[in-house]
């Protein structure tokens, strides 16, 4: 990151900043992208039962990644006022954190996750799928959350070609364990959507050791020392960051969590309804990455802008990067408009399932619109270090809206299952709104005390 002057450098600098990160979130999104479409090759059932897995799994690691996010703002803005010492003292106490995390969240699953599929309505071939993706995935929970906070680290340094390279190596790397474990090559088991899990969990490994290997070997990160002259852990600094990251954190669980919900309200249909609903969603999702870059790209800057005081420069990249994403979001709507049948056809080959995957991907194209808007604010506001007041109007709005509106669609209305997909763009609507307003007040009362 560097100081820029005109609009036309704001935007050449934010367009480097934000297309590796792109690339990199496109990359690592792709790995759950081909769990599920090379799981669905492998049948309905296990293609539902990973969408099972997959429900429970993202709104946990997202929501705990959320709260490692806050190493983002945290350097972001310390390398704005240039104190870069302290950098290197607080991505080493977030390794910490990480490792905590991911250990406690271990130690839940193994006793939560038989009473939590039991809750479900779904077939005994669903569940064994849904529980041993789950178990197999745990192997790489610890790399993975180390890896996450690495990344950040490395990212709000503006190095964010470097992210990428890390992705664009593993991804063949994971599309290779898929076709092993998934089908059963080069003497492998067969094991279907299981399969898909231990896969990505020597995927989580593999990054986790090229993300380190670059760390301690490149010129300008060697200098942080982060592998070196390791500290005790430090309980204020964890506060610290917990401070910031825990409503990031809730606040993206909120989002999530309502997409699981809603899977989880879809096992009360069959097994070609739920298997068609992880399709659509997770085409939709694949899409959403462009905004969530955006936004990420948004915290980078606003944040290395609000640490330096430059308040107007900050505000310039908010606009510029909402502008941005939502003419994305238009394109991806048109994109699944017209290309419905062909993305349904990539995700199965049974006429039921693609026929509903249309029906559930043209609901899509509006929460798309909502996610493009509602996503950059949420990325701005982080820059901002501005969290809790997000952290709520996120509850509010998709669980005090989106999913009881939802409920009532798809039991007293003829709309079925759809009427999930509706409450989806109802509550991310209500969350795009009420953020808008919080960014505008924030602004206005940064550039008052500015002047």
């Amino acid at each position: 990151m560097y100081e820029t002057k005109t609009l036309r450098e704001k935007i050449k600098l934010f367009t480097v900043i934000l297309l590796p990160i792109l690339i990199t979130q496109i990359g690592m999104y792709a790995m759950n992208f081909f769990d599920t479409i090379m799981s669905g090759k492998s049948g309905a059932d296990q293609l539902a039962g990973v969408a099972i897995g997959s429900s429970i799994w993202v709104p946990v690691f997202t929501g705990l990644n959320g709260i490692l996010m806050a190493i983002s703002p945290i350097v972001a803005q310390l390398k704005g006022a240039k104190k870069d010492r302290e950098i290197t003292y607080s991505v080493k106490q977030g390794v910490y954190l990480a490792i905590v995390l991911a250990t406690l969240i271990g130690v839940i699953g193994f006793f939560m996750l038989d009473p939590i599929l039991s809750l479900m309505d779904i077939e005994s071939e669903v569940n064994h799928v849904a529980k041993y993706y789950l178990i197999t995935l745990g192997i790489g929970i610890v790399p993975l959350f180390v890896f996450n906070i690495l990344r950040s680290f490395v990212d709000a340094l503006g190095m964010t070609k470097i992210s990428m390279f890390v992705i664009l190596l593993t991804l063949p790397t994971n599309i290779l364990f898929n076709y092993i474990f998934i089908f059963g090559k080069w003497g492998a088991p067969e094991l279907g959507g299981v399969g898909a899990g231990i896969a990505s969990a020597l995927t989580y490994w593999v990054s986790f050791c090229i993300i380190i290997l670059i760390i301690h070997k490149l010129t300008p990160l060697k200098r942080y020392k982060i592998f070196k002259n390791w500290m005790k852990p430090s309980f204020k600094e964890w506060w610290n960051q917990l401070r910031i990251g825990v409503p990031i954190g809730f606040a993206i669980f909120f989002e999530t969590s309502i997409f699981a919900a809603v899977t989880f309200f879809m096992t009360a249909y069959d097994t070609n309804t739920i298997a068609a609903h992880q399709a659509a969603i997770n085409f939709a999702s694949f899409l959403y990455m462009v905004p969530l870059s955006i936004a990420f790209a948004l915290t980078i800057a606003v944040g290395f802008e609000v640490g330096a005081g430059r308040y107007k420069e900050a505000r310039t990249y908010s606009y510029m990067g909402i502008t941005l994403a939502v003419m994305m979001s238009i394109i991806a709507g048109l994109v699944l408009f017209i290309f419905d049948d062909t993305v349904a056809r990539m995700y199965s080959s049974n006429e039921t399932v693609i026929e509903l995957t249309k029906n559930f991907i043209f609901f899509a194209i509006f929460f798309q619109l909502s996610d493009g808007f509602g996503a950059p604010l949420q990325g701005i506001l982080r820059g901002y270090k501005d969290v809790n007041i997000t952290l709520l109007m996120a509850f509010i709005s998709y669980w005090g809206i989106g999913l009881p509106s939802g409920y009532l669609l798809a039991t007293y209305t003829s709309l079925g299952p759809y009427g999930y997909w509706l409450s989806l763009t109802i509550g991310l609507t209500a969350g795009a709104v009420t953020l808008l307003i919080r960014m505008i007040h924030l602004q206005k009362g940064h550039l008052k005390s500015f002047r």
